[in-house]
């Protein structure tokens, strides 16, 4: 069992995200960085799609009461277990009682407090993710609250301390053309690579939202809604770009005009609002070796836990 003691940051459980019922209207949710999950699952032995505890910048302290391993992964914490300092991406053999606190991130947006097991929620649509629109999954298909009790599944009780490389942050998104890409003017297209992208502050896990150069159309465009997924970039007709997140929409009707390389969607998500970001375009072929290098830094996670086991 873990006790949350204090709260104050969004705070919810989600693993890897729920697929395959886009066409009913249900989005896939998950987190926001799952690559940064899957690394925490990955150091503890855990299934990779394991359940974690996703923080969003602010401050949360739990408690144990049994022994529990865990690690932090995602955006780095200030954290301490019993006063002594925790590192991202590292593991910890927890005690029965002991108190694990999480200050702040000093850097990234997202934080994921993997537990050996992982976090004893019910299944929904195949997923134990939080569906915040919809309120079902996670913990009673809500953020987290003072005072919350959660089960864990079995796990290790005492693991070696090791720890792992994060993954290498890239200066720029990589970005495919989209549907809508030839219906945009030579202006957007070099505008959209060429100029750096402001991420306003009311981005939230829907959709980042940017300020920068405007994308124009090479005439007006009506669409009917059609279906989007998160990674898609919509252009409004203001021009400025919106990029889809782990809780979009299962339909939109603005003209796409790229779409995120899904190896680079967890780094996008830890980009701090008010950061300047900066993109350029790739052949599906690169994206897809992007996304290779990912696994392969799976890969290597699981080596090392298996070398130290």
């Amino acid at each position: 069992m873990m006790t949350v003691n204090e709260i104050r940051a969004p705070v919810h459980i989600q693993d890897s995200g729920r697929y395959g019922y886009r066409h009913l209207g249900i989005g896939h949710a998950g987190a926001m960085d799952v690559l940064a999950l899957k690394a925490g699952n990955l150091l503890l032995g855990n299934d990779e799609h394991a359940a974690a505890l996703e923080i969003a910048l602010g401050s949360l302290s739990v408690s144990f009461s049994r022994d529990t391993v865990f690690c932090l992964t995602g955006a780095f914490y200030q954290a301490f277990l019993d006063g002594l300092p925790v590192h991202s991406y590292w593991r910890y053999s927890a005690r029965r009682g002991q108190t694990l606190r999480l200050v702040r991130a000093v850097q990234g947006m997202y934080g994921y407090l993997c537990v050996s097991g992982g976090f004893d929620v019910a299944e929904i649509l195949g997923s134990r993710s939080t569906d915040l629109k919809a309120a079902f999954g996670g913990f009673q298909g809500r953020s987290l609250q003072a005072g919350d009790r959660l089960r864990l599944l079995d796990g290790k009780t005492q693991a070696k301390r090791i720890g792992i490389a994060p993954p290498a942050r890239p200066p720029r998104i990589r970005l495919l053309p989209a549907a809508e890409y030839t219906a945009f003017s030579e202006a957007a297209h070099s505008g959209l690579v060429e100029n750096g992208w402001l991420l306003r502050s009311d981005s939230n896990r829907m959709g980042y939202r940017f300020d920068g150069a405007e994308l124009p159309l090479q005439q007006p465009l009506e669409m009917l809604s059609h279906a989007v997924c998160a990674g898609t970039v919509q252009v409004p007709p203001g021009g400025q770009p919106i990029i889809l997140m782990a809780d979009a929409q299962t339909t939109g009707g603005y003209p796409k005009i790229a779409c995120v390389a899904a190896a680079d969607l967890g780094h996008l998500a830890q980009t701090r609002f008010g950061s300047t970001v900066y993109f350029e375009t790739v052949s599906v072929a690169e994206a897809r070796r992007l996304q290779q290098r990912n696994q392969i830094y799976l890969n290597q996670i699981r080596r090392i836990v298996e070398d130290a086991d």
